[in-house]
């Protein structure tokens, strides 16, 4: 059993009212929700927000909003595996169902698509021993060639030294920027890792211009933009 979730807190602080503001005509979170509902192998849906009007917003979209999330979930020290773990044993008392997986998806990824959702839970059920598949992309920098990081004494080396130094890009190891589009996991994973980073993890490859995450105005209006231009 596939369970989606998608889970807003209310406010913002880089973008006001970011899940639910406005983008070509469809607060935020519908687009998700949307996404989520064409995907052929999520069996359920559920939204986990502390705000009403994001709850309300969410069931006129057609989304399940079975609770509204407790006060220390919704801070912004809450981690979201106890979030993780709060929606699904709602889910499973609440619906008598046990979960296999979690799949949760970010509504800051809007231009995410259902195949992007589907091809992540498929690289999970092909690879039982993986407890997290997230989705990524390759990014502009590589810590083998041409990202740095600051020593003690003040002096800038490259964060992860090859044995030979890399003098083109494309000789530097395939790394991955993770994009929240998607976090598959695995449900004993929820209980028996204290986070998904100490998790036996893969990557679900995505294309970097749908892999876009909104944390500024500016990444909004960017993909305002890629919207209206057709240009994904």
């Amino acid at each position: 059993m596939i369970l989606s979730t998608i889970c807003c807190r209310g406010g913002s602080k880089g973008v006001p009212n970011k899940n639910i503001r406005l983008l070509a005509g469809k607060p935020l979170i519908v687009h998700t929700i949307e996404q989520a509902n064409r995907c052929k192998l999520i069996n359920d849906l559920i939204i986990s927000t502390d705000d009403q009007v994001i709850g309300n917003i969410a069931k006129e979209a057609g989304a399940k909003v079975p609770f509204y999330r407790p006060d220390y979930l919704s801070n912004d020290s809450a981690s979201k595996w106890h979030v993780f773990i709060h929606a699904l044993e709602f889910y499973e008392n609440q619906y008598g169902v046990k979960v296999d997986y979690l799949v949760d998806l970010d509504v800051t990824v809007p231009l995410k698509t259902s195949n992007d959702i589907d091809k992540a839970i498929q690289l999970a059920l092909d690879n039982p021993m993986a407890d997290v598949v997230i989705t990524g992309y390759e990014p502009e920098r590589n810590p083998y060639f041409n990202m740095m990081e600051i020593t003690e004494e003040g002096f800038a080396r490259i964060v992860k030294i090859p044995e030979k130094p890399i003098v083109c890009r494309q000789d530097a190891p395939t790394v991955y920027g993770l994009s929240p589009a998607a976090y598959v996991v695995k449900r004993d994973a929820l209980y028996k890792y204290e986070h998904w980073s100490k998790a036996k993890c893969m990557i679900s490859p995505m294309p970097r211009n749908r892999a876009i995450d909104i944390d500024t105005m500016l990444d909004f209006e960017f993909i305002e933009f890629l919207m209206t231009k057709g240009n994904l």
